[in-house]
Parts: C-alpha cells; sequence; structure tokens
C-alpha cells in the first residue's frame, strides 16, 4: 500500500478507520454501547487482523442516529429498529425516485442531431 492509497481512503466513508474506543469517544457513549447495537445488528465493525472492533464513518453516523433515540427514552432494540426502517424507507424513495425519472424519460426521449 502505498502512501496515496492511504490518503485516498480519508475520504472513504466505509473505511473502518476508527477503534472502538475512539468511536465510543467521538460519539460520547460508551464501548458497551457500541457492542449492544452490534448485538443487535444495527452495525456490523470490522475486525483488524488482531480481531478489535474498527468502524466507518457511515457506521458512526447510524451509531449515533442510535444514541440520539436512545437519549430520547427509546428502549435500545426499538432504537435500532427504527433506524433500519427509516434507512428502507430512504432506499425505496431512491428508488420510486429513479424509477419516476426513468418513466419521465421514456415518455419523452429528446432527440438530438
Amino acid at each position: 500500500m502505498t502512501a496515496d492509497d492511504s490518503f485516498d481512503r480519508l475520504d472513504d466513508d466505509d473505511y473502518p478507520a476508527y477503534t472502538m474506543g475512539r468511536a465510543a469517544e467521538m460519539l460520547g457513549t460508551t464501548q458497551g454501547f457500541l457492542r449492544a447495537i452490534g448485538e443487535a445488528r444495527l452495525i456490523t465493525p470490522l475486525r483488524s487482523a488482531g480481531g478489535h472492533r474498527r468502524y466507518s464513518r457511515y457506521q458512526l453516523r447510524i451509531a449515533a442516529r442510535a444514541r440520539e433515540l436512545v437519549d430520547q427514552g427509546t428502549p435500545i432494540e426499538a432504537a435500532c429498529r427504527i433506524i433500519i426502517l427509516e434507512d428502507q424507507l430512504e432506499e425505496a424513495r431512491r428508488i420510486n425516485a429513479e424509477y419516476r425519472r426513468h418513466a419521465a424519460e421514456s415518455e419523452n426521449p429528446t432527440t438530438t442531431g
């Protein structure tokens, strides 16, 4: 791996750059909370060669949303389910918008020439 490869990963939301301790610190929560949302299968951290959990920025955003719901009094299992449903809804909206865009393009093809 070259230095350029390493720098490219700085912009990668899915690169598992954060240790459990650092992730918990950044979120202002405990490592136990991160384990709990992992056990609830909300996020699945990657493992380092030594078996340590590593989290991506994308996973940290999901964990932050879970913490927000839990802080509002939502049980952790329910918070995880809510986030999964929110994600599914967003994906369905994205697919629907794409479908509508393709349908509109099919109805109104542009001519070039």
